[in-house]
């Protein structure tokens, strides 16, 4: 089933492999399809890659490419030239040494890793991590810069200084923070018992003090039981009234992956991915990502996409202009750089020059 009409195309899909099929095609042309993400499956070398994303943009220019391509252990292309980036934890010990080298460096690793992302034909990668290393953690661990929110805030600031450089935009998460439960949200339900007073004043500082520079955020399928017995990413409450609200933040709002096993329950019940999504656009976020579901057919693709067209047609969530045009507001408004150029680039020599 799909709609006549929507102004919001809030899903973000995967493909299953190198190019794309038939039934990708279909999906990417689906009205609620707003991007794609990308994963090291999708992966084989540069050139294959940037012939994926023409291929995409061919269906539809206004899709958004995404990847999770932060540096350290989560970075998706890692081969035929593309530079392995250090984890977030490395400019974390930098700044313990020389603090305004390691904004610099932080600078130096943002441009990198945007313009080298560019070049390939992809829009936006899911960076940076917000979340403080408390040491507890080993789903963020050294994706965190460290452990002050004060230090989080200033080196995370000068990396996205570094992707607006190379004509990328960002993304803050896990909002309000993922470092200080043990559990990993990809296979557990973790819970913070924490109040709402030691979250504000901690994990979730970040996003208050950056709340200018931020143009996308994501939260955490994380339960604050203390503020909500949601996970924050359904939670009016975190999303609308504290993100939104009280920290002030204006850009747009990612779900984390609804396939996830903090995903799966919601109010005690287990929810199918239609239901999450719907949850998750309700609470405030503008996009919902499923991940990893276009694998073996992508029947779970499929379903996602007729239960969001048949629960817009009952009204049971709004297509909002408002999260279109933050999602609009996410692709570059430049061209980028091709790789042969981008690499005799000035700026670009004198980033490789300075990053960890």
């Amino acid at each position: 089933m799909t709609p006549h009409l929507t102004e919001h195309a809030p899903l973000i899909i995967d493909i299953a492999g190198l190019s794309l099929g038939k039934d990708d095609r279909r999906r990417l042309k689906h009205p609620l399809t707003g991007g794609i993400i990308l994963f090291g499956r999708n992966w084989k070398d540069r050139q294959q890659l940037r012939d994926l994303c023409a291929d995409i943009k061919s269906v539809r220019q206004d899709l958004l490419i995404c990847v999770d391509h932060e540096g350290g252990r989560v970075q998706r292309f890692r081969t035929d030239g593309m530079t392995h980036l250090s984890s977030m934890r490395a400019l974390g010990e930098q700044w313990m040494k020389d603090q305004l080298a390691a904004t610099n460096a932080a600078t130096a690793c943002g441009y990198v890793l945007g313009a080298e992302l560019r070049a390939c034909g992809v829009d936006l990668s899911f960076t940076p991590v917000l979340d403080l290393d408390y040491g507890e953690s080993g789903v963020i661990g050294d994706r965190a810069f460290g452990r002050d929110p004060r230090v989080v805030t200033l080196l995370a600031k000068s990396l996205m200084h570094g992707l607006l450089q190379s004509g990328m935009a960002n993304c803050g998460k896990h909002f309000p923070g993922h470092g200080f439960v043990k559990a990993d949200s990809h296979t557990d339900i973790p819970v913070d018992k924490r109040s709402l007073k030691k979250i504000l004043a901690d994990d979730a500082a970040p996003y208050e003090w950056l709340n200018t520079t931020l143009t996308s955020v994501m939260p955490a399928h994380v339960i604050y039981p203390r503020v909500d017995a949601r996970p924050a990413g359904f939670s009016e409450k975190w999303l609308t009234f504290i993100l939104r609200g009280q920290l002030g933040f204006g850009g747009a709002i990612f779900s984390d992956d609804l396939s996830m096993a903090g995903a799966r329950v919601i109010d005690g019940k287990h929810v199918s991915y239609t239901q999450a999504a719907v949850a998750a656009l309700n609470a405030g976020c503008d996009m919902a990502l499923l991940c990893n579901q276009s694998v073996g057919g992508g029947k779970p693709v499929d379903e996602l996409l007729d239960g969001m067209a048949e629960a817009l047609l009952k009204g049971e969530w709004e297509a909002l202009e408002s999260s279109e045009m933050r999602r609009l507001d996410l692709l570059p408004t430049r061209p980028a750089h091709d790789w042969d150029e981008l690499m005799l680039h000035p700026a670009y020599m004198h980033a490789m020059g300075l990053i960890c």
